[in-house]
């Protein structure tokens, strides 16, 4: 039997990586025609780092993104409130990478082509829904030719925020929850700043910045790309396009909100006004829902927990999802108890992430810091005491599941390939 997953981003990909490493027949529909580089910047955790070195990927990765080393607060005005080590400065065995999510997502097809072959993904064929059959499970699908089926022992939705089959298993749950964030992202080829590999926040919870490196400099010229995400936070009930989301951005509808945030370290407004390309998005998530599984059946990554983008979870936490139901499916075979597995072991703490996602995520201490004192100090320690800020990054880390201790200490989810 195969198992069908809808979805070649990067939770179907990792998924299909971590079957075929394990021997297991599967299927992935992707309802694009050609699937290429899409997106900005996102950061990969060490616990889904160290899932993609299991399975080969290390070189790779150093090919395509780079090794972060720290993560900052900083107010308004830049002064630093918080920086902490990231990856293996900071005592994990595996590093935390900055990536563009395009490059990953090739990456990850290309690999999966070169092992299981071209005929493993099938694109041009979106998911519509699904039935279960028996023992196993349908994929259903609106292909070039009209409606067709995919079946399968078990079918994994891998399809991000709009799942369809989410959408059938909660029927009235209704769009994305948008709360009034806007954000603009883009990228800039500009000079590294801080130490050079660095990811830092600036701002509080109706403005800031967060800006990083996805690439290397360049040998010659000494610039790297930058992808930066600027935020600006409006009353929900005024509306903002919303018919145009994920659409190209005007400069203006931003920018001069950030026409005086130049710090000793990073001047925002030149690295805005040098973008390529900047595109607007909301900031949306869903509500934790009850159960991901229905018979043979089940939810992963996006289309199971989207979250806001606050603790750079989403894409590590895909690839972890993908590589606990592989682990799963070995341990159970390609039933409905494995996703059932799965999904106890993954659900609970998800729902916990989504909602200190919404408000005391690692990046509540910057409004903290702003309600305090308005964004100057002359020292943060006479504003909120670093012992404090240290244990709110600890408290995420643990409810994230990438505490250091705790992520060195565990055995490999799958075998090291």
């Amino acid at each position: 039997m195969t198992v069908i997953i809808a979805g070649a981003g990067i939770a179907g990909l990792s998924l299909g990586l971590s079957l075929h490493q394990i021997g297991v027949p599967f299927r992935i529909y992707e309802a694009v025609q050609k699937i290429g580089p899409l997106g900005v910047g996102i950061n990969l955790q060490p616990n889904a780092v160290r899932e993609l070195f299991d399975l080969g990927l290390e070189d790779a990765l150093d090919s395509i993104g780079v090794r972060t080393q720290s993560y900052g607060f900083h107010t308004k005005t830049g002064l630093e409130i918080w920086r902490e080590p990231r990856g293996t400065w900071a005592g994990y065995y595996w590093p935390q990478f900055s990536v563009h999510r395009g490059r990953l997502q090739m990456l990850l097809h290309d690999t999966l082509v070169s092992r299981a072959g071209r005929d493993c993904i099938v694109t041009g064929h979106r998911a519509t829904g699904f039935t279960t059959q028996g023992t196993g499970a349908v994929l259903h699908l609106a292909g070039p030719d009209g409606p067709t089926q995919a079946k399968g022992s078990v079918v994994i939705a891998a399809d991000g925020i709009h799942s369809a089959l989410r959408t059938q298993m909660y029927p009235g749950e209704g769009p994305p929850i948008w709360g009034g964030a806007i954000l603009w992202r883009g990228t800039t080829r500009m000079a590294p700043f801080l130490g050079g590999a660095d990811m830092a926040l600036a701002g509080h919870d109706t403005q800031r910045i967060v800006t990083y490196p996805i690439s290397a400099p360049d040998p010659d010229t000494g610039l790297a790309t930058i992808n930066w995400i600027a935020e600006l936070r409006v009353d929900p009930a005024q509306g903002w396009r919303k018919e145009d989301w994920n659409r190209a951005a005007k400069l203006a509808d931003f920018a001069p909100a950030f026409a005086d945030w130049r710090f000793d370290w990073l001047d925002v407004p030149a690295m805005i006004a040098a973008a390529t390309e900047v595109f607007e998005y909301p900031m949306v998530d869903r509500d934790p829902i009850p159960r991901w599984t229905n018979g043979a059946v089940t939810l992963m990554g996006d289309a199971a927990h989207p979250t806001y983008p606050v603790g750079s979870n989403g894409a590590s936490q895909a690839i972890v999802d993908a590589r606990q139901i592989a682990a799963m499916i070995r341990g159970h075979g390609q039933t409905p108890d494995a996703l059932i597995a799965f999904e106890s072991l993954i659900r609970p703490r998800m729902e916990k992430v989504i909602l200190a996602n919404r408000g005391s995520g690692p990046d509540a201490v910057l409004q903290m810091v702003e309600d305090r004192c308005g964004g100057t100090f002359d020292d943060v320690e006479d504003v909120i005491p670093r012992a404090e800020l240290a244990a709110h990054a600890d408290r995420y880390k643990a409810l994230a599941g990438f505490g250091v201790e705790t992520l060195n200490a565990q055995l490999p989810i799958l075998p090291v390939v």
